[in-house]
């Protein structure tokens, strides 16, 4: 399947109100990303439920497909677009079963051989990174840019970077075979979140590496 990471939007809701949060994810959608990820790590099922079909409403509006992080359950019962799984959570050929064939399905990756088998097992993009420190709560090990070279050029699928990304720091990846950027606190704790992704979009384009989609 298709899919578009070129500005990829993780979400953040930590000190934001429910009308806040979904205000900065439609913002950011207005400025032009292409993918929102919906990440709860603390909330209990059900209110992850309740959040994504809160925030689909969102990203439908704007045509923008909607990726829940881990938890395929919260994505096949909210109608999301699609799951993103870690090392640690359901298998790429588990999370494919429960989503189904049409549905799209994004795998974090640190290292070349993690890719490849996502690869072989139906993933259609993956996550790597983190390029640098972050500040959500979510655990990250640093990973290098010559193993995000060495990852893009082991698969064919698009491979999107992650990690403390922001307009200013990611001239690093210029000439690296990305299809995009995944952008968490940049977008998400930026006062004006719709020029903050428009911004991010134009400085994109002035890293001009072979991009797969």
């Amino acid at each position: 399947m298709k899919i578009d990471v070129t500005l990829y939007l993780v979400t953040n809701s930590e000190g934001l109100s429910l009308s806040e949060f979904l205000d900065k994810i439609a913002q950011a959608c207005l400025g032009g990303v292409t993918l929102v990820q919906l990440r709860e790590k603390e909330k209990t099922v059900r209110d992850y439920l309740l959040l994504a079909r809160k925030v689909k409403e969102v990203t439908d509006f704007y045509h923008i497909p909607l990726i829940i992080d881990d938890r395929a359950d919260v994505a096949v019962a909210c109608g999301a677009a699609g799951v993103h799984v870690g090392q640690e959570d359901l298998p790429v050929w588990a999370a494919r079963k429960v989503m189904g064939d049409g549905k799209i399905v994004g795998v974090s990756a640190k290292t070349a051989e993690q890719a490849v088998q996502a690869e072989k097992e139906g993933a259609d993009y993956l996550g790597v990174g983190a390029i640098y420190p972050t500040t959500t709560k979510v655990k990250t090990v640093l990973t290098p840019v010559s193993v995000l070279r060495e990852i893009c050029r082991s698969v064919s699928i698009p491979v999107a970077a992650i990690g403390g990304m922001n307009e200013k720091n990611c001239g690093i990846l210029k000439g690296c075979p990305i299809a995009g950027i995944a952008a968490v606190s940049a977008i998400m704790k930026a006062d004006d979140p719709k020029n903050a992704a428009a911004r991010f979009r134009e400085r994109l384009a002035g890293l001009p590496g072979p991009r797969r989609a």
